[in-house]
C-alpha cells in the first residue's frame, strides 16, 4: 500500500506539472496574437511556447505512465490496489476528459507551430475563450476523482 502512494503522489504531481503547461500555452497564444509586427517579441514569445510545448509532453507522458501503473498495475504487482472494479465508470469518464485535454494540448501546440511559420493565429479574443476551456474539464475531472459518481 505504501508503494501505491508513492505512485499515486507522483501521478498527481506529473498532472500538476501537464497542467500548468495546458494553462499556461494558451496564454503565449494571446501574448502572439497581440504582438503585432514585433519581430524580437514574437520570436521570444515561439521559443518560450516550444520550450513550455516540450516540457509539456514529458510531463503527460510520466503521468501517463503512472497512471497507467496505478490503473492496470495489480496485474504485474501483486498487491497493488486497483481501480478497476464495478462501478468504476467515473474511470473511463475521466480518462474521455483527460484525452480531450489532451487533444486540446495538440491543438495550442500546432497553433504555435503555425504561428511561427507565419500563419495567423485567432483573434485574442478567441483566444482567450479558448484559455478556459481547461479550467472546466479539469474541475470535471476533479469532481469525478473525489465523488466517483457513478
Amino acid at each position: 500500500m505504501h508503494a501505491y502512494l508513492w505512485l499515486k503522489t507522483a501521478h498527481l504531481v506529473f498532472v500538476i506539472a501537464w497542467m500548468a503547461t495546458v494553462f499556461y500555452l494558451p496564454r503565449i497564444l494571446v501574448n502572439l496574437a497581440e504582438a503585432g509586427d514585433d519581430a524580437a517579441v514574437r520570436a521570444r514569445l515561439v521559443l518560450m511556447g516550444r520550450r513550455l510545448y516540450r516540457f509539456g509532453h514529458h510531463m503527460f507522458g510520466v503521468a501517463f505512465v503512472l497512471g497507467l501503473v496505478l490503473w492496470l498495475g495489480y496485474r504485474v504487482f501483486p498487491g497493488l490496489p486497483t481501480m478497476v472494479a464495478a462501478g468504476s465508470g467515473w474511470l473511463h469518464a475521466k480518462l474521455l476528459l483527460v484525452a480531450l485535454l489532451f487533444g486540446y494540448y495538440i491543438v495550442a501546440g500546432r497553433w504555435l507551430k503555425g504561428a511561427d511559420a507565419g500563419k495567423a493565429l485567432p483573434s485574442s479574443k478567441a483566444l482567450r475563450w479558448f484559455n478556459e476551456v481547461p479550467l472546466v474539464l479539469l474541475v470535471a475531472v476533479v469532481y469525478l476523482v473525489l465523488a466517483k459518481p457513478f
